[in-house]
Parts: C-alpha cells; sequence; structure tokens
C-alpha cells in the first residue's frame, strides 16, 4: 500500500513539474495572446503582468488629437517592448484593443517579428488585403489579427505620390522590412 501512495506521489510530482517546465514563453505571439497578455486581460492587470517591467501609461488631455491613451511597457533596462492601446480610454476595466510590437524577440511560431521582411510574411501566412496609403502600404493577415506597415519608399515610383493605385503582393519586393507591426483585437 505504502509503495502504491510512493508512486503516486511520484507520478503526480513528476507530471506537474512537466506543467511548470512548459510555461508561457513571455515572447510568444499566437492568436488572442502575445506573451503573457491575452485579449481578456483588464487594463489594471497590468502592472500584476508586467511586474518585472515598467508600465506608462501615457495621456494625451488634447481633446483635438484623436489619438487613444497609450500605454508603454519597457524592460528595466530601458527597452521599449510594447505599445497597448486600450479599448476604453480611462477605464482601468477595459481590455486591450491594438498592440504595436516594438521589441524584435516577440515573434510567431514562424518567426515573423518587428524586424522581419515582406517575405517573411508572404511566405508563411495568407494576406486578407493590402491598402494602400500617402506613406505606407498595411497588409492585413486575419489569421494572427495583425497587420503591418511597409514604407512606400520599399515600392516602386509607381506608388510613391498616390493612394489611388492599388498594391498587390507582386508590388512589394520580398527584402521590403517592416516598419510597424501591429496587433489588432476586437472589443468584446
Amino acid at each position: 500500500m505504502i509503495k502504491i501512495i510512493s508512486r503516486v506521489l511520484f507520478v503526480s510530482l513528476f507530471i506537474v513539474s512537466c506543467q511548470k517546465e512548459k510555461q508561457q514563453n513571455p515572447f510568444e505571439i499566437t492568436k488572442n495572446r502575445i506573451g503573457l497578455l491575452t485579449n481578456e486581460i483588464k487594463i489594471k492587470q497590468l502592472d500584476s503582468i508586467f511586474a518585472k517591467d515598467s508600465v506608462v501609461r501615457i495621456a494625451t488631455n488634447d481633446k483635438y488629437l484623436n489619438n487613444k491613451n497609450e500605454i508603454e511597457v519597457f524592460e528595466k533596462g530601458g527597452a521599449k517592448l510594447l505599445i497597448l492601446e486600450p479599448n476604453n480610454e480611462g477605464d482601468s476595466t477595459s481590455t486591450i484593443e491594438n498592440i504595436q510590437i516594438i521589441d524584435p524577440r516577440y515573434k510567431t511560431a514562424s518567426g515573423l517579428s518587428s524586424n522581419s521582411t515582406f517575405k517573411d510574411i508572404k511566405d508563411h501566412y495568407e494576406i486578407s488585403k493590402i491598402n494602400n496609403t500617402l506613406s505606407t502600404a498595411v497588409i492585413f493577415i486575419d489569421s494572427i489579427q495583425a497587420y503591418f506597415t511597409i514604407d512606400k519608399k520599399e515600392l516602386s515610383k509607381d506608388f510613391e505620390f498616390t493612394t489611388d493605385k492599388k498594391i498587390k503582393v507582386e508590388d512589394i519586393p520580398d527584402s521590403a522590412k517592416i516598419k510597424n507591426f501591429w496587433i489588432h483585437w476586437n472589443s468584446n
């Protein structure tokens, strides 16, 4: 009887230790998750999630600016990690709507990061659409709720001064660097 209890205890401890080893990667990007953040995390929980980092709330306090109050997350060493935008300004129970990925350590399973190129996007993801703005091409990837900007300086001169011309996948060189990497979580 004691041997059976000992074995059960040993197996239980082994399972628990294996589960602890499989902790969430703090830099992994998946659908509805960026490291320790999920689309259900409330603004008031950020200080505990980023307890080893610095969370800085930037209030615009300007009624003429259409920007939401941003929350910047820095490593203790000073490197900027993320920029977060809440769904509802000033509401600590609000969830996060947009996340700008700054630190290249944040990556998808395929290795896509803020330091990636257009080739990395098109080789691993289905492009949902491409928008032509004044200064960038905006690439949308619905499967990971992401969008990327690529500076139009990376494209041919045909796109430089127009937003009317449609940008297709073949118009963007493989070597074009990502300017901005954003994740957008729909509000519940």
